[in-house]
């Protein structure tokens, strides 16, 4: 098993280590990193990764940001001081969590727990897509967003949206009918706060509802090419990775 381990206050990545290898001396670290700027890179420039031991909180930021600098699918175990975090670590194809300290038995299930998974070839994606499912609380989910359309506030009922989108540092609010409004919300914020059965979070730039798909055509390299209704310039595109959880959810 290759992994990395991300972590970045020194005596806990020491104590990471070598609770790995009594685990398992085979297992093969392949490298660590402190900050998600030096995850990024060591993510990038190591191939056959199998696993990632990811803290949470890190020098510069949350870890949750490294999956947004960079398309991966590579299975995590988050560990982490705050049990907070455990719900939104699972939306990023995580096996497991461990609360700090950790304990060498917590360890020890969750790397069978990952062989265990990695044997049967489950798929992670529909894994994420069914943990998005039930484990957010239905009171977290909004059924109306507040917009601002000049002095005017405005309340669109979630029935009324057809897609959020990412673009130029905004996140923009665009109605069936047309409509855009921005929305002072997150991508990521906003996947705790919708309903995942009418909404899907497709890529870095868009959430959309699933009325809203006109047509889906298939790509190069296994992805996906989405028509979304209002029509939009640029092309949506879903990743090979998550194109198995998105036809899942649309019940292919």
């Amino acid at each position: 098993m290759n992994i990395i381990i991300i972590e970045d206050e020194t005596p806990a990545l020491n104590r990471i280590k070598k609770m790995v290898l009594e685990i398992e001396p085979e297992i093969n670290i392949l490298a660590t990193a402190d900050s998600i700027v030096s995850a990024v890179q060591v993510i990038e420039s190591n191939k056959n990764i199998d696993l990632l031991l990811m803290d949470i909180e890190l020098a510069d930021g949350q870890s949750f940001e490294i999956f947004n600098r960079i398309e991966m699918n590579i299975p995590v175990v988050f560990t982490t001081a705050y049990d907070e975090f455990a719900l939104k670590a699972f939306k990023v194809n995580s096996i497991d969590y461990l609360l700090k300290p950790i304990e060498k038995d917590d360890l020890r299930k969750a790397l069978i727990k990952f062989k265990t998974i990695q044997n049967n070839n489950f798929n992670l994606a529909n894994i994420k897509h069914l943990l998005n499912q039930v484990l957010v609380p239905q009171s977290t989910i909004k059924e109306r967003f507040l917009v601002k359309l000049g002095e005017r506030l405005i309340s669109v009922h979630s029935d009324d949206i057809a897609y959020f989108n990412a673009k130029d540092k905004l996140t923009f609010l665009v109605t069936k009918n047309g409509n855009k409004y921005v929305v002072d919300y997150t991508l990521d914020e906003l996947e705790l706060l919708i309903d995942k059965k009418q909404f899907y979070h497709i890529n870095r730039q868009f959430i959309t509802s699933i009325s809203s798909i006109v047509n889906i055509h298939t790509y190069f390299n296994g992805k996906l090419k989405l028509q979304l209704s209002p029509t939009i310039e640029e092309e949506v595109i879903v990743s090979r990775e998550k194109a198995s959880d998105l036809k899942t959810w649309l019940g292919y």
